[in-house]
């Protein structure tokens, strides 16, 4: 009888463990059915923290271009007020950077070779972000880079004032016209790529009026149509402002 009511106990038994062991396991589907809210937070939280280190370098590199920006501006303001006779009505900027002008070095190394060398940087990190859009991107962002090199090229061949014929006067007009020869097309490259990139497109507009800005500045001083020296000053702020927004591409 002992034996039998042991037997009953176990069959009896026996449903309720496997219905305690379904809820058991229900209850372990459940938590992790709950569970996955929060592994999507987790993802979630590691794009925001991917994502911050990008918005931190944006903002160092928009920061470097503004200051790039303003001391090119200074010191052509700076070092223009400084020389005597100098007007910005009708001296070129590269007269403040030419042999046997007064603090020609450092002129040349605050508004040309700095400025210069820190928007390259900026172009060629707008040529890295540009490897996901169209080839001509890449292609206007490394003609910008050879723009802005360009532009530091000019604070190493200066102008010899007494004579415009020698080879250092011909060098620092060869590179003025690389200057802007390089930026032109590279913003129109980089425009016309912007219309497939809804993110990009504010700053190909930017891109493009700058190109016309300074191609138009500059052929018409050389036509006569304007004085050379207030064009040539139109045409650089213009520039500066294009690698402003280049600094502020997304990536």
């Amino acid at each position: 009888m002992k034996a039998s009511s042991k037997s009953a106990g176990a069959r009896s038994a026996g449903p309720a463990s496997t219905s305690a062991g379904a809820k058991s396991a229900d209850a372990a589907s459940a938590g992790s059915t709950s569970a996955d809210p929060t592994s999507s937070g987790g993802k979630s939280a590691r794009a925001k923290s991917a994502a911050a280190p990008r918005a931190a370098g944006d903002a160092r590199a928009f920061a470097l271009a503004l200051a790039a920006a303003l001391c090119c501006v200074a010191a052509l303001l700076g070092f223009g007020a400084a020389l005597e006779g100098y007007s910005h009505w009708q001296h070129p900027p590269g007269l403040l950077g030419a042999r046997g002008i007064p603090r020609a070095l450092a002129f040349n190394l605050l508004g040309y070779v700095g400025p210069g060398l820190v928007l390259a940087w900026v172009a060629w990190r707008l040529a890295e972000a540009a490897r996901g859009q169209r080839a001509l991107a890449r292609i206007g962002a490394w003609l910008w880079l050879w723009s802005a090199l360009a532009w530091a090229a000019q604070g190493l061949v200066v102008l010899d004032p007494r004579d415009l014929d020698a080879q250092a006067s011909r060098l620092h007009a060869l590179a003025w016209l690389l200057w802007w020869l390089a930026f032109a097309p590279g913003a129109a490259l980089l425009a016309w790529s912007a219309l497939a990139a809804p993110a990009w497109r504010r700053f190909g507009a930017i891109a493009l009026a700058a190109a016309a800005v300074v191609g138009l500045a500059v052929i018409a001083a050389d036509a006569r149509l304007v004085p050379a020296a207030p064009a040539q000053r139109v045409a650089l702020l213009a520039w500066l402002a294009a690698y402003l927004a280049a600094a502020r591409a997304p990536r």
